[in-house]
C-alpha cells in the first residue's frame, strides 16, 4: 500500500498520542486531528488492512512495524523542519504548520541536508 499524505498524517498522530498513552482509541485520533468519527474511523479501516495499524478488542489502536517506522521518519521530520525554520525566525506555530505540509513531500536527500545544517551551525 503506498501510502498518501493523509496516512501519513494519521499515522504519525497515533504515534504522537502513544509518546503520551499506551492506551490510544480512535477517538482521541478524533480530537487530536479535529476530524469526525467516521473519517477516522475510515482511514483507521484501511490503515489497518494495509498492516500499518492493529485494533485491539478493546479499540486500542497501535502501530505496526512498518507503520511505527513511517510514523517515526514523518514525526522526525517535522521536528527537524520546525526547528530549522524556528531558527530562520519563523515563529513556533507558523513553523510548525508549515513543517506539517513540508514534511511529506521533501526529499530525503534535503532532509539529510538541512539536518546536517542545523548540527552543524
Amino acid at each position: 500500500m503506498n501510502l498518501q499524505e493523509s496516512g501519513e498524517m494519521y499515522l504519525e498522530t497515533i504515534y504522537v498520542l502513544t509518546k503520551n498513552s499506551s492506551n490510544v482509541r480512535s477517538i482521541d485520533v478524533c480530537e487530536y486531528m479535529g476530524y469526525s468519527k467516521p473519517s477516522v474511523s475510515r482511514a483507521i479501516g484501511l490503515l489497518k488492512n494495509g498492516g500499518y495499524v492493529v485494533v485491539d478488542g478493546e479499540g486500542h489502536l497501535s502501530l505496526t512495524e512498518d507503520g511505527k517506522e513511517i510514523a517515526e521518519k514523518i514525526y522526525e521530520r517535522h521536528t527537524m523542519l520546525t526547528q530549522f525554520l524556528m531558527r530562520l525566525g519563523v515563529s513556533k506555530e507558523t513553523a510548525s504548520e508549515d513543517a506539517c505540509k513540508m514534511e511529506h513531500v521533501i526529499s530525503d536527500e534535503s532532509v539529510e541536508a538541512i539536518k546536517s545544517y542545523i548540527e552543524n551551525n
